[in-house]
């Protein structure tokens, strides 16, 4: 035991490991748009009729119920099921199942109801039903099983209903496995299977519950019971049909059988000791018994069975009784109920029911009478059932003292016409049944009498005229049927005395007006139908008396007309006084148009069918006065747009069909306004397949609340070379903007510039600075290049500890002796101006610049910068602007920060001050020499020294 009990716990916690998973993607990311079903509840998927091959993959964990019939699946694998953990009914009837891996179920923890009836099941292995802990119904009914493995229902210990009819099994075994399986069984079907032989002690090791138990159509040879298998045990049904060897029957103590009260044994064969064997077995107990099937011996079983204290429901159906005799039922004091139906009974004599004291309930139907039996009058019944027979007259007397009679059903005779007295001692008759008859003419037949009556159905017969206060003794009527009559105008007071009436069904008919008049009685209808009529208007323009105007707590109201009628339009106030209407259906009624305020008068209209008219286009604010509509049906009638729903504020409709309509485009601001729409129904339209429907794609396939009914199978109209591919195959991400890989773009983009700034403000600091002061210089020299004048013949860059230097040598030699006008910054410079300004303005405004270069000089940021634009007008101009004195021999490393000093000084102009002890004459000569050279080319220039090279690099004979 431990052992069996081990393996679901651990199919269980296999399934428990991902249910957690399943249920947060699963259930947040799948939407209604499933491809193979639709969702007829929140939690509920039908799939019927789809052709289905396997087991559909889109189905949401949450779903609770699936119907799966009528495909062809063959096959269910243990992966099939594993995402519907929450499943509680599964129907896979009608299928073409023949195998089912170990293990399909073992996620299916809380299913409760498994129908696999009609499939190609024929052995049920172990392991088939492993997980189903819960399951309480298993039907498998119409299969091939002939082997059921002793461990196969293992699982199923809350089983309560088995149904295992129309299959192949041979030996009672099957059954021991089964009920030791599951101790709770209460009904178990294994009728029209090949067992022959029923032996109790076959079953005596097992302790059941069993109330029902259904053995029929198994040709039984043998019936054994020796031992209480069945304590509980109290509907057993033996019925079968064929000429065979007779029953064993052998039960040792009838108290095995005790509790049985609804017994069958339609067409068992046996002879007639051996039936009344079988029923003197139940004889204390019985209270149901169905007889059918019998040819012989019927009347002495009928006596027997009559005895039966107990007994109060007698089935005689299908037995070929002709006739029914005074004798025949005289012992059946004690019924309550009787079917005599499907027989071929003609002639009931009149004292045949006088015995049957205790009777309610008779049922005659499906015989061959042409009359109503003048036996029935002589009971007590309260439910007559004479439909199905051939009945062409009713007579005053046919009821005659039959005040008891609560339920008379005549219909589907051959009635022709009623008599004013046929119905007047049925003064307690609630329920009439007279459709499919032939009645033209009722005779007032209901004017006076029935004063209880509440059901009428006079629909389908012949019936062109009634009369003014037809009904008025109908004082009870709550529902009234005239369908499919051939009534054209209805006269003023006809319905006069129904005050009660809730429900009157005139539909078709070929009534061609209705008025105020002829509804002003009707204080407490409920629901109106007109379909199918010949109810027509011209114009819209209001009339005197509109025809609802009293009938303020109608809540259904259909309308139409038959096909082949001219157009149709409805008066403005045609609704007028429909203050609580509900329903409202229209559709078929070869409408045109309907005028903008014809719903005015019904606030409270919850659901509203327009479908298959002629509209060619709807109001914009048509829907604006029903704001409480949650059904709105607009098939078939040419609609270009959903446009006119913008405008409706429909904000509480929840269900919209708008099926086989011209529009193409489905656009978003017009679902988005629908904001409680939980089902819509676009099937029939033809949709342009391009980005104008990229959105309407997107949100069938991601929307979490709208179930698009069969989504998957809309197709393309337009382009042409898209036409007859399903609409949801298309691709359409080159129609939508990836708000996600534009994010993922931008901040890309933010890291790899940050890491650029960071790296370059790290390693190019220098290489930015230069950059920032070429660009003001290029920006200085655009500005003045037209308008340049020298103000000074050189200006002189240095720092402020070499100004010793300049202002005791330099400037005596350039000024005083050589008559040089010279630039210097802290005697030229203009006050207040920015520094730049002046040092851009002090470089453009001389003709040349000369830099004092020193360790000093390289380490002031001011005079960097004064250098980086002189060597801007160089490059810029390409002409000898620029003069460089070194004062002292500068190492290599000094000047690696200004590699573009390096360069210029391997071309450009130097004089080294070091280097001019021996000669300072010649040093100032040449510095005069350098001032005085015109702007010559770059390259053309006069050479001062002989060596390329920085100070520091080039041997001893470059010195000056």
């Amino acid at each position: 035991m431990k052992t069996e009990m081990a393996m679901p716990k651990r199919g269980i916690s296999l399934c428990s490991f991902g249910i957690l998973y399943l249920n947060s993607l699963i259930f947040t990311t799948t939407s209604y748009a499933l491809k193979d079903c639709r969702v007829t509840r929140e939690t509920e998927a039908n799939c019927q009729t789809n052709s289905l091959k396997v087991f559909p993959k889109d189905i949401p964990a949450r779903f609770t119920s699936i119907d799966l019939s009528h495909n062809n699946i063959s096959k269910l694998n243990n992966r099939d099921l594993k995402n519907l953990p929450n499943l509680l009914r599964l129907d896979l009837k009608r299928n073409s199942i023949s195998k089912i891996e170990s293990g399909t179920f073992v996620c299916q923890i809380s299913l409760e109801v498994l129908n696999l009836n009609r499939n190609w099941l024929s052995v049920l292995k172990e392991g088939m039903f492993d997980g189903l802990v819960h399951l309480t119904e298993l039907h498998l009914t119409d299969n091939h099983i002939y082997v059921v493995a002793p461990a196969s229902f293992k699982s199923l210990r809350k089983l309560t209903l088995l149904n295992l009819g129309h299959n192949k099994l041979r030996k009672l075994c099957h059954l021991t496995n089964i009920l030791q399986n599951s101790p709770h069984l209460q009904t178990l079907n294994i009728n029209s299977n090949k067992i022959s032989k029923f032996h109790s002690w076959e079953l005596s090791n097992t302790s059941t519950e069993l109330v029902s138990l259904d053995l029929s159509l198994n040709h039984l040879k043998f019936f054994r019971v020796t031992a209480d298998i069945f304590p509980n045990l109290t509907s057993l049904k033996l019925k079968d049909k064929g000429k065979r060897k007779n029953i064993v029957w052998e039960v040792s103590d009838t108290s095995y059988l005790s509790g049985v009260s609804k017994l069958d044994i339609s067409g068992i064969h046996s002879s007639l000791h051996g039936i009344l064997e079988i029923l003197e077995t139940f004889n204390s107990s019985l209270m149901y018994l169905k007889l059918n099937h019998f040819n012989k011996n019927l009347r002495v079983l009928v006596n027997f069975s009559c005895k039966m204290q107990l007994l109060t429901y007698l089935n005689l159906r299908n037995n070929c009784i002709i006739c029914i005799r005074s004798d025949m039922l005289s012992l059946c004091t004690n019924l309550n109920k009787l079917d005599l139906g499907e027989n071929k009974i003609s002639d009931i004599s009149e004292n045949s029911f006088q015995s049957l004291w205790q009777l309610n309930i008779l049922i005659i139907k499906s015989n061959r009478l042409t009359s109503v039996p003048h036996a029935v009058r002589k009971t007590r019944i309260s439910e007559l059932v004479l439909s199905f027979n051939n009945i062409n007259v009713l007579g005053c007397d046919d009821f005659a003292n039959m005040t008891r009679l609560r339920n008379l059903q005549l219909n589907d005779n051959r009635v022709l016409v009623l008599k004013d007295c046929v119905f007047k001692n049925l003064v307690n008759l609630k329920t009439l049944t007279l459709q499919n008859n032939n009645i033209y003419k009722l005779n007032s037949a209901f004017k006076e009498n029935m004063p209880n009556l509440q059901v009428l159905d006079l629909s389908n017969n012949q019936l062109a005229d009634l009369d003014v206060g037809e009904f008025k003794g109908l004082h009870s009527l709550e529902k009234l049927s005239l369908q499919g009559n051939k009534l054209k105008k209805i006269k003023k007071g006809t319905f006069s005395g129904l005050s009660k009436l809730k429900y009157l069904t005139l539909q078709s008919n070929k009534i061609t007006e209705i008025s105020n008049a002829i509804l002003k009685d009707f204080e407490a209808l409920k629901t109106l139908n007109l379909m199918s009529n010949h109810i027509t208007y011209v114009s819209e323009n209001p009339i005197d008396y509109p025809p609802f105007a009293e009938l303020s707590q109608l809540d259904t109201l259909l309308i139409s007309a038959q096909k082949g009628n001219h157009k149709n339009n409805l008066p403005q106030n045609f609704l007028q006084g429909l203050t609580n209407l509900s329903v409202l259906n229209i559709k078929n009624d070869k409408l045109t148009s309907l005028h903008p305020h014809i719903f005015n008068y019904t606030p409270n209209l919850n659901k509203l069918y327009l479908s298959s008219n002629d509209f060619t286009d709807l109001p914009d604010n048509l829907f604006s006065p029903i704001q409480k509509l949650k059904g709105l049906y607009i098939s078939g009638i040419n609609l270009r747009s959903l446009d006119f729903l913008l405008l409706a504020n429909l904000t509480k409709l929840k269900s919209l069909q708008v099926r086989k309509n011209a529009f193409s485009v489905i656009r978003e601001p017009v679902m988005l306004s629908l904001s409680a729409l939980e089902y819509l129904d676009l099937q029939g339209n033809s949709f342009t397949c391009n980005c104008d429907n990229a959105w309407f794609l997107q949100w069938v396939k991601t929307n979490k609340q709208t179930q698009v009914f069969d989504a998957y199978n809309f197709e393309c109209n337009y382009p042409p070379n898209l036409k007859g591919k399903k609409l949801l195959e298309i691709d359409i991400r080159s129609c939508t903007v990836d708000i996600g890989f534009i994010c993922y773009i931008s901040t890309a983009c933010a890291v790899i510039m940050t890491i650029a700034v960071s790296f370059t403000h790290h390693f190019l600091q220098w290489h930015l600075v230069y950059a920032y002061y070429l660009m003001l210089a290029f920006l200085y020299n655009s500005k003045h290049k037209n308008k340049r004048a020298h103000q000074y013949d050189a200006f002189v860059s240095y720092n402020a500890n070499d100004e010793g230097w300049v202002l005791g040598e330099l400037l005596p030699k350039l000024e005083d002796e050589q008559g040089w006008t010279l630039c210097l910054h802290h005697r030229d410079f203009q006050p207040g101006k920015p520094i730049m300004e002046n040092i851009t303005d002090a470089i453009y405004g001389s003709r040349k610049t000369i830099c004092v270069v020193s360790r000093d000089y390289l380490q002031s940021e001011w005079c960097s910068r004064e250098i980086q634009v002189a060597s801007f007008r160089l490059f810029d101009e390409q002409n000898d602007v620029l003069i460089l004195v070194f004062l002292e021999d500068i190492p290599m490393q000094q000047l690696s920060p200004y590699y573009r000093m390096r360069r210029l000084l391997k071309r450009q102009t130097y004089l080294s001050w070091s280097r001019a002890d021996a000669h300072p004459d010649l040093f100032w000569e040449k510095l005069r020499q350098a001032l005085d050279t015109q702007e010559h080319p770059m390259g053309e220039h006069l050479r001062l020294t002989v060596e390329d090279g920085p100070p520091g690099e080039r041997p001893d004979k470059s010195k000056v």
